[in-house]
């Protein structure tokens, strides 16, 4: 007795989504070829035919920069210009600081923090020497969840000592 009504309920859904399929495919509502042509030929005729200086002054009016490939390029390449003479005056005495946010959560070990701080350029070496220098002053196990600031200026005790309180 239950098959017969299941095979009777998958046999009308199987009726009512060719039935649906059907009228979805063969149908003639919603956008038909006819339409979507009869569209087309009105866009077309609504485009204006505008000269060189009026579509610049259009576009300059709506707020964009208009210059041409030539000019471009030649922004692009004194623009590179000044930037290799910037980086070039830049190196001369300045030392770069990097700041970071470190997130620990639970179950991070040292050598997840020390991953962190190496590629923010916090600390130089690697995560395992990092490790190491944790374990040298057990404080392994003080590491706590939370959001920690270091930044590249703080000697690696220093971050240590931020970190593992």
């Amino acid at each position: 007795m239950k098959t017969n009504g299941l095979t009777n309920f998958a046999a009308g859904l199987l009726i009512a989504t060719s039935i649906s399929g059907a009228v979805y495919f063969f149908s003639d509502s919603g956008t038909s070829s006819k339409t979507q042509v009869k569209t087309v030929e009105k866009q077309t005729t609504v485009k204006e035919d505008l000269s060189e200086a009026e579509m610049k002054d259009k576009l300059t009016a709506a707020g964009y920069v208009v210059q041409t490939k030539e000019d471009y390029d030649k922004n692009i390449e004194t623009a590179k210009a000044d930037g290799q003479k910037s980086a070039a005056n830049d190196d001369g005495g300045q030392k770069v600081v990097y700041r970071a946010v470190i997130g620990v959560s639970q179950g991070m070990t040292s050598i997840d923090v020390g991953k962190m701080l190496v590629k923010a350029k916090v600390i130089k070496g690697s995560a395992f020497q990092f490790s190491q220098a944790v374990e040298k002053k057990k404080v392994e196990n003080k590491l706590r969840p939370g959001t920690y600031t270091v930044d590249s200026a703080m000697t690696r005790d220093e971050v240590i000592a931020a970190i593992f309180k």
